[in-house]
């Protein structure tokens, strides 16, 4: 095993037991023995010191390859012994120098003039489309989840997250409403049936639309509900309500301005805008490699204090935040442990490679939310003092309204393709 690799963990694992087996077969043990043991093996003589010299990517990169093998255990409770003992503690001073290369390398590319946001969503959202058939729900809601209360089935958390973003639009019937990325129409088809109003979806993924488009038609509903493939930037109208959910990552850390500009500019003035996004507990300024190169390049978890001075500057009222730290853990969990449960079928649709890429993905997301404190945030904004009640009571009894329309309409259909 490379000394350096042994030397790494060493530094940051103190706690819980992990063996790791090299290439000839050498065992060599790290932590205090307690907890459930862990078992990790290393294929080839190189791959240990590829890793030190740059775990970030190189850790990931290493069990798509599987050139790292977990043994025992699994690989997010690897991520997590790792975030539980603390993972900066690997850092040596060439990694820190590395880093922050890597963060001068990202705050330039985001700050280019250059519109990606049509490549950047096609990477990971123009995949085919019986992959994400395998982990979601039957919606196919592919954002955080609402587990309240705790416990309730992945298809009830979904269903409970749009109840809950649709009555803190407070949408009266005839509205028209704006979906800032619409994914595969579930919530449009949600907000239209539920509350009248009439829905325009926005998408930059071809696959998405043209699934959102099937729905809808079979659902009777293109007189109320449409998608277009359009960017944000080109937006025009105007509407009474706006809502986006697990967009605004995607936007990039030097765009926000122009963002809540452009909303504001669409959003009449008596208006309202929910905002679902994944945010962190302070400034990151960018993003994971890994995450940046193999799942959603461009993207941007911001802090609070990343958004707000944008939101101001536009003439937003910020009239609720609401903090869900631990939701996305558990959704992440549920598509895991689906995902997994359907390793045969995903494989037969791209490959092992790639079946091990996007476990590694759902685990290190959830090993985040876990132990990184990362929080879903749901921003409601206005234009005007008087867009929303002045005490949150109406978001309970609009839910429970909610409820009611749901147990008199038919369901959903499973996404068909």
């Amino acid at each position: 095993m490379a000394s350096d690799f042994s030397a790494m963990l060493g530094r940051v694992i103190r706690t819980g037991q992990l063996q790791v087996v090299d290439a000839t077969g050498g065992v060599v043990a790290f932590g205090d023995g307690a907890g459930r043991p862990l078992r990790i093996r290393l294929a080839d003589d190189t791959v240990g010191g590829e890793i030190a010299a740059d775990p970030a990517l190189k850790f990931g990169e290493a069990y798509m390859d599987g050139r790292l093998v977990v043994e025992e255990g699994d690989i997010f409770e690897m991520l997590s012994l790792l975030r539980r003992n603390g993972i900066r503690r690997a850092a040596t001073p060439g990694l820190k120098a590395k880093s922050l290369l890597r963060l001068l390398a990202y705050q330039f590319s985001a700050r280019v003039p250059v519109n990606r946001n049509r490549r950047n969503v096609a990477h990971h959202y123009d995949l085919d489309a019986r992959l994400f058939d395998l982990f979601l729900d039957h919606d196919w809601q592919y954002s955080c989840a609402y587990f309240q209360p705790r416990g309730i089935s992945l298809e009830e958390a979904q269903t409970a997250k749009k109840r809950h973003i649709t009555a803190k639009l407070l949408l009266q019937p005839g509205q028209r409403v704006l979906e800032v990325g619409s994914g595969w129409g579930g919530l449009g088809m949600y907000m239209a049936e539920s509350s009248g109003v009439d829905v325009t979806g926005i998408t930059l993924s071809e696959e998405q639309l043209a699934v959102s488009r099937a729905r809808v038609t079979e659902r009777g509903l293109s007189d109320r509900v449409r998608f277009e493939l359009t960017d944000y930037v080109d937006l025009k109208g105007e509407f009474d309500r706006i809502v986006s959910v697990g967009m605004f990552e995607h936007v990039g850390l030097a765009n926000y301005g122009k963002f809540f500009k452009t909303m504001a500019r669409v959003l009449n003035k008596e208006g309202v805008f929910v905002l679902h996004y994944i945010g962190r507990v302070k400034p990151a300024r960018a993003i994971n490699p890994w995450i940046e190169k193999y799942i959603f390049p461009g993207g941007y978890l911001p802090a609070l204090s990343e958004v707000l001075p944008s939101i101001e500057r536009a003439g937003f009222l910020v009239k609720d935040i609401e903090m869900l730290p631990m939701h996305y853990a558990w959704t992440l969990r549920a598509w895991r442990e689906r995902f997994v449960a359907r390793w045969d079928e995903a494989a037969k649709l791209y490959d092992e490679r790639f079946c091990r890429m996007w476990e590694f993905y759902l685990a290190a997301m959830e090993a985040a939310f876990r132990h990184d404190r990362l929080p879903i945030i749901q921003l409601q904004l206005a234009r005007h003092q008087d867009a929303v009640p002045y005490a949150r009571d109406y978001i309970g009894e609009a839910e429970a309204r909610l409820k009611a329309f749901e147990a008199a309409c038919p369901p959903l259909e499973p996404v068909r393709f």
